[in-house]
C-alpha cells in the first residue's frame, strides 16, 4: 500500500478527529483472513466482503478504516471494529 506521506499527515478519524496511522501488516492480514472467513462486519453491521490492501487505525486501535487500491475509505459506517479479530 502506498499512501503519500504528506497525505497521511492530514488524515484524521472522521469521528474523533485523532490522527490516523497505517495499520501494520499483521493487522491487515488478520482483517483479510476474517473477511475471507465471512465473519467480519463494519460499524453499520454490514458484512465486509472485499479484501483490503491496507488500513488506517486510530490511536486507541478500536477501528480500522479500510484502504483499497490505495484509496482510504473514511466513512464512519465503513470502519471495521478491530475487537472482532
Amino acid at each position: 500500500m502506498a499512501i503519500d506521506p504528506s497525505l497521511l499527515e492530514l488524515l484524521v478519524c472522521p469521528e474523533s478527529r485523532e490522527k490516523l496511522t497505517l495499520a501494520d501488516d499483521a493487522v491487515v492480514e488478520a482483517v483479510n483472513a476474517a473477511i475471507k472467513g465471512g465473519h467480519l462486519r463494519n460499524r453499520a453491521g454490514r458484512p465486509v466482503d472485499a479484501a483490503v490492501s491496507g488500513g488506517l487505525v486510530r490511536p486507541d486501535n478500536k477501528f480500522l478504516y479500510p484502504v483499497r487500491d490505495d484509496i482510504p475509505d473514511l466513512l464512519i459506517d465503513d470502519a471495521i471494529p478491530l475487537d472482532q479479530l
